[in-house]
């Protein structure tokens, strides 16, 4: 396994593992908790050392299960987790950064994490109720009473990411992006540049569809996020089809894995860059980190890039509620 710097000198896995599917958004959740624990060592096993979790996954299921599969081997690899959101009665209700939640959430998550460090912490989305200048200096105060680590954010804009970086470095800024999700490109991947962060994509593999795993024909349950995704309605798929089909093709003349491709292309974009794919599985976890013995020329990225652009894609990444709450 290749790895990749993040800002601030944090060495991590080329590909990481984003582990929020294992307890939620993803159709049923499995039961077998031991089998999703062996996946996470068999990651280990693999090369990866970036793992990423969140209170609000499950909630609070999916740092326990993190917690337990790695305390192992705790000290090879790098945890990252998130605060920013309200839970009451297990739900996420609205977003809270104020200092003193902040600061709830940070040893909750370490005593879930089975851990004396929070290496990467994010804030989840940005809090218009709080400046993020208080949030920044308020994880800036927990690297120095040594509870974390890291200091990143999630879906931020290019704007707050710079006035947060000013008052507490910024290691990296985590976002949806994949050759079907491209928003980062024109400000927040030229910020991070200029300034020295590090980019992790979550669903780097577009929530499964550029696998080649989910087709027209593809039924989702009512507890896959992907029901409420207008991106992955039914018009929308057929529209999409034509970018699959096209890094299928890639994918047959490198004989790799659609999949493989797609990480590929991400690797090439930026140094600093780790994507965090997802998975229950230990075969699909094989071809993941096998995207990183993939090699892409020159030519065939420019390929990528200019099918992306011809064909477009249809239909938001999110419901219109959610995407009130990213790019702030």
């Amino acid at each position: 396994m290749h790895t990749r710097t993040l800002g601030q000198g944090l060495e991590v896995s080329a590909i990481g593992f984003g582990a929020m599917g294992m307890s939620q958004s993803y159709g049923p959740n499995p039961g077998n908790r031991p089998a999703m624990i062996t996946v996470l060592r068999d990651a280990v096993d693999l090369g990866v050392t970036l793992f990423d979790t969140a209170e609000v996954y499950g909630p609070y299921v999916n740092e326990e299960l993190v917690g337990e599969a790695l305390a192992p081997v705790r000290g090879q690899i790098v945890i990252a987790t998130k605060f920013g959101w309200q839970i009451e009665d297990g739900k996420p209700v609205g977003l809270n950064s104020r200092p003193e939640q902040i600061r709830r959430v940070a040893d909750a998550s370490l005593r879930r994490l089975r851990s004396e460090v929070i290496d990467l912490l994010y804030q989840h989305r940005v809090d218009r109720e709080v400046p993020i200048e208080e949030v920044a200096g308020t994880v800036g105060e927990l690297i120095a009473e040594g509870k974390v680590r890291h200091f990143g954010l999630s879906e931020a804009a290019a704007a707050t990411i710079r006035r947060a970086h000013a008052v507490c470095p910024v290691t990296a800024v985590q976002s949806e992006y994949s050759l079907w999700t491209r928003d980062p490109e024109p400000e927040v991947l030229p910020a991070c540049r200029e300034l020295g962060i590090g980019f992790v994509p979550f669903s780097p593999l577009g929530k499964g569809f550029l696998t080649g795993t989910v087709n027209t024909a593809t039924e989702f349950t009512s507890a896959d996020i992907r029901a409420t995704i207008p991106r992955f309605d039914a018009v929308n798929r057929i529209a999409n089809q034509a970018l699959l089909d096209h890094v299928t093709a890639l994918a047959q003349a490198r004989d790799a894995a659609p999949g493989q491709i797609a990480l590929a292309w991400l690797l090439a974009q930026y140094q600093q860059i780790s994507p965090i794919p997802g998975t229950r599985r230990h075969e699909r976890l094989e071809e993941n980190t096998g995207a990183t013995q993939v090699a892409l020329s020159a030519d065939d990225i420019a390929d990528l890039n200019a099918a992306a652009a011809t064909i477009g894609v249809h239909g938001n990444r999110y419901g219109d509620h959610h995407m009130n709450l990213v790019g702030r």
